[in-house]
């Protein structure tokens, strides 16, 4: 069943497959300068949509979470309809919607919109990736091609926050998702001539029953995450019942069945389930320290987009360098060892935020960013290749919705479980000026973005005092999330030599 997908891959000259992957490029190009521009446009799109904290939490995570709920069941449809058809759907879908999203007016409305690019961002990640896997049979051409794949992202993050600082110095918010209709043409036209197609041949029939157990494992577990401090307890206890519920229902469901959506015993091996978990870890690591850091530079430290992205490019540009020199460096050191090494460069750029204290500077903030982004180039690259080499070609498209959703759910958990507990600790620290009425009160509470706000309209004096307050209680929450996430890191660090690097052949 493999050799059939494998042989068509390696009829492919060797010009026409990099010609392949320069197109494959473009939708993950998308996706990370899509991430990055989100996280640089908070203020602006506070100042517009004057959301809640907890709006605005759901506008940077709806995405990532419809697309984590529905990368398995869209890497199951692309190895049935085809691979090549599933990404241009997708692509198209995208583009459209984020014209929509563009010229939205209030916090709901962008929320929606980003919900539905959840739906077509999960045809097009699994696609591209698993894709890869097909046209490069070759071992050492697919471990390049892969980091080639994970440098995009790095590359897209590199490009996010200058176009996208441009873009908001000079348009409205709304122009960084305009970006997704020129981007996406290359795409449409050279996947159409130059990737070719291709599918499980003996595809298993469509189970919607487990879609709707795996949305509802994701959806409300992140949703008790992200109001466990605001909403009453006994929602977010019902919410995890239901996730738990659900997801042991999909295993039973999916070790029962025939033809399963998602191969339960690849997570007997070892190194699949450990690669899977250094890849959630460092995405986790990598959401949650743009999230801050881009608020800091901006509302704390007073640059402007542009100059905020000018201060994070060298650490985006070296998580884009050593995702590819990861793969010369697993050739002689191991990859195991490698990957470790990345987790533990991760936990080091943490531990020196904890260092600086509050009021840390931009430059201590680029050269601790500059240390994660060399972890996270090494650690995703090598994580998303060892998920890939563990299957058969015909299941690329089920290994790649794996691995892309272990990428998509640290990207939720990173701004859900940092962003929440950071937004807590902010407004249980702000101390607000007695002058101040409730509604003003409560809107500079919610988020660093809302405490300008209501600065703004003050006197001198009490907008000096805010301002102050908020800068403090801000990153007095970095230090709490910078502690989780070195240790998570170390964790990692540690799993890799106990449970990977055993078995890794």
């Amino acid at each position: 069943m493999s050799s059939n997908i494998s042989e068509r891959a390696s009829t492919l000259s060797k010009s026409r497959r990099w010609a392949a992957l320069a197109v494959l490029i473009f939708p993950v190009l998308l996706i990370s300068v899509d991430n990055t521009v989100l996280s640089f446009a908070v203020p602006a799109m506070t100042e517009a949509l004057s959301p809640t904290g907890n709006q605005l939490l759901w506008i940077i995570d709806i995405y990532a979470l419809i697309l984590a709920g529905l990368l398995v069941p869209m890497g199951s449809l692309g190895d049935r309809i085809g691979r090549r058809k599933l990404l241009l759907i997708g692509a198209s879908g995208f583009a459209v919607v984020s014209a929509v999203a563009a010229f939205a007016t209030d916090a709901s409305q962008l929320i929606a919109a980003r919900a539905l690019l959840g739906i077509f961002g999960a045809m097009l990640m699994p696609a591209t990736l698993s894709l890869i896997r097909t046209i490069f049979p070759d071992a050492v051409e697919r471990r390049t091609a892969i980091a080639v794949w994970a440098a995009a992202f790095s590359g897209g993050a590199v490009l996010g926050p200058i176009v996208g600082g441009l873009l908001l110095e000079h348009f409205w918010w709304g122009s960084v998702f305009l970006m997704a209709v020129p981007m996406l043409l290359p795409l449409l036209i050279g996947g159409l001539i130059l990737v070719p197609e291709s599918k499980d041949p003996n595809p298993g029939r469509v189970d919607p029953i487990s879609i709707v157990l795996i949305i509802f494992t994701l959806l409300p577990f992140t949703y008790a995450i992200k109001t466990f401090a605001t909403a009453p307890w006994f929602i977010s206890v019902a919410a995890v019942a239901v996730a738990i519920i659900s997801g042991v229902s999909f295993v039973r469901r999916q070790l029962a069945s025939t033809s399963p959506m998602l191969e339960m015993q690849l997570f007997k091996n070892p190194a699949f389930s450990g690669a899977l978990m250094v890849n959630l870890i460092g995405v986790f690591s990598l959401v949650g320290f743009i999230y801050f850091v881009s608020q800091h530079l901006q509302l704390i430290t007073g640059l402007s987009p542009i100059q905020a992205g000018l201060w994070m490019t060298p650490g985006l540009v070296l998580t884009m360098l050593f995702g590819l020199a990861a793969v010369a460096l697993s050739r002689r050191f191991g990859s195991p060892n490698i990957m470790a090494l990345g987790l533990i460069f991760s936990a080091v750029a943490y531990l020196l935020v904890l260092m600086a204290g509050t009021n840390a500077s931009a430059l201590m903030l680029m050269i601790a960013f500059a240390i994660l982004g060399m972890g996270i180039g090494m650690t995703e690259t090598l994580s998303n290749d060892m998920t890939l080499a563990a299957v058969p070609p015909s299941k690329a498209g089920a290994a790649s919705a794996i691995s892309e959703t272990a990428y998509e759910v640290g990207s939720v958990m990173g701004v859900a479980v940092l962003g929440t507990i950071l937004n807590s600790a902010y407004s249980a620290q702000l101390l607000v000026p007695g002058s101040l009425g409730q509604d003003q009160a409560q809107l500079a509470r919610e988020t660093l973005g809302g405490a300008h706000q209501v600065a703004a309209g003050l006197n001198a004096t009490d907008a000096q005092a805010l301002l102050a307050s908020a800068a403090q209680a801000f990153d007095h929450g970095v230090l709490l999330t910078s502690t989780i996430a070195a240790a998570l890191s170390l964790v990692a660090a540690v799993l890799v030599f106990r449970v990977i690097k055993p078995v890794f052949k």
